[in-house]
């Protein structure tokens, strides 16, 4: 009980001894204040950063894997001259993988057309079109606001209907007209719309386009009126099953039934690409390994600056109350008792830091930085205030241990 008294009252005189020195307490908080504030800021946006990146990702299906004759390649070499002469994924590859396939949970044709323009007499928009076979709602969800999905013999028969985004159907169709069962033009063909897709809002990186301004198809429609030989490549995903770890399964499925369609020998190489979204995602992961090392290494001067002055403030406190000390160990305080009045102090000086970093980088997230939405997690917080205790231990334990090994007698005559 005794050394719950003290360890209290230890607390007690650290805190009234930085009351009483305000302005040096601000001056020597400030390097641990700039580091923490480094660190957690560069954390909570790599952080941000990295939800809505990921978020962008899992639009384009989770557990797919997409057939193209370009690989996704995230540095090291390119050879474009290898791949420029493979042949381009076609319809009938995917018409091919869709009837044979065993091991997928789904296969889809997808392909995309950009600057479009839909209208609908004087109202018009910029769209994104898109075409898609069945079962893409089982790779990627489409959010159905308003209508329906397609039906299958709309996908199989080519018919002119379309699922628009929100802000499609806002434009096209504005006051409180009802956009379903309504007709508009993309390069002066008719389409119907049969659904509206629910409002996300623009974000940061659409990957596959913002949901809001496209305008989906079946593939057969959208093939006949916006491909020609020039711009005939199909996208071909495939959605493997729940049991199928790492994709292994399908992958070699695919592969085996793509090489027998195109002929390939068995010493021939492949001559197209299954491309995952986890390898970027990997990718991303590296790059911003590499970003948060960089806002630890820039961090760490600053508090290693700010540990030096708080270590320095220690050492002259200890100075100026050399006679206290005496008197209070003359009095019977125990060693401890000194010493954790200097380790709190240093403590309470690198927390206060670290808090008031930790505060600079919330005032961050009210900053409007376009879509992205900066978000200063507990697990940042938590770290801050760790990183600001550590620096407080080393910067005041060699100052506290010094004060508490003084010789009382000695330390009341050096007043």
């Amino acid at each position: 009980m005794n050394f719950f008294r003290q360890t209290f009252e230890s607390l007690r005189f650290a805190w009234q001894a930085l009351r009483s020195n305000i302005l040096r307490t601000t001056l020597s908080l400030l390097g641990v204040t700039v580091g923490i504030f480094a660190i957690i800021g560069v954390f909570t946006i790599v952080d941000s950063l990295e939800k809505n990146i990921r978020q962008s990702l899992d639009s384009i299906g989770t557990d797919v894997v997409y057939v193209q004759k370009w690989p996704w390649v995230f540095g090291g070499d390119f050879q474009w001259w290898k791949y420029f002469q493979w042949p381009e994924t076609s319809y009938s590859d995917y018409k091919f993988l869709a009837e044979r396939m065993e091991g997928a949970e789904a296969v889809v044709a997808q392909g995309f057309k950009g600057g479009l323009t839909a209208k609908n007499g004087n109202n018009s928009m910029d769209a994104l079109v898109q075409g898609i076979t069945y079962d893409y709602n089982k790779v990627s969800d489409i959010e159905i606001e308003k209508g329906r999905y397609f039906m299958p013999q709309e996908i199989d028969a080519g018919r002119s209907v379309a699922i628009v985004g929100a802000d499609i159907a806002e434009t096209l169709f504005p006051t409180d007209q009802d956009p379903i069962g309504k007709t508009f033009k993309v390069k002066g063909l008719n389409y119907t719309i049969v659904g509206i897709q629910k409002k996300k809002g623009k974000g940061l990186f659409d990957i596959a386009g913002n949901p809001d301004t496209k305008v989906i198809m079946p593939f057969l429609t959208f093939a006949k009126s916006f491909q020609n030989r020039y711009g005939s490549s199909v996208t071909i995903v495939a959605k493997g099953q729940p049991e199928d770890a790492g994709l292994v399964e399908l992958e070699a499925e695919i592969t085996g039934l793509l090489r027998t369609k195109r002929g390939l020998k068995p010493t021939q190489d492949t001559n197209f690409s299954i491309n995952r979204p986890e390898a970027a995602t990997k990718a991303i992961s590296g790059l911003f390994g590499i970003i948060t090392l960089a806002g630890w290494v820039i961090g760490s001067f600053s508090i290693l600056v700010g540990g030096f002055g708080i270590a320095n403030i220690m050492f002259v406190s200890v100075k100026e109350r050399t006679n206290l000390i005496g008197i209070q160990k003359s009095l019977g305080a125990k060693n401890y008792f000194i010493l954790f009045q200097f380790l709190f102090e240093a403590i309470f000086l690198s927390l206060i830091g670290g808090l008031v970093g930790i505060g600079l980088v919330y005032l961050l997230s009210f900053i409007q930085l376009g879509s992205l939405d900066i978000v200063l997690s507990t697990k940042n917080i938590l770290l801050g205030l760790s990183v600001s205790s550590i620096i407080g231990v080393v910067a005041g334990i060699i100052p506290a241990f010094g004060a508490s090994r003084l010789d009382p007698v000695e330390a009341i005559r050096s007043k």
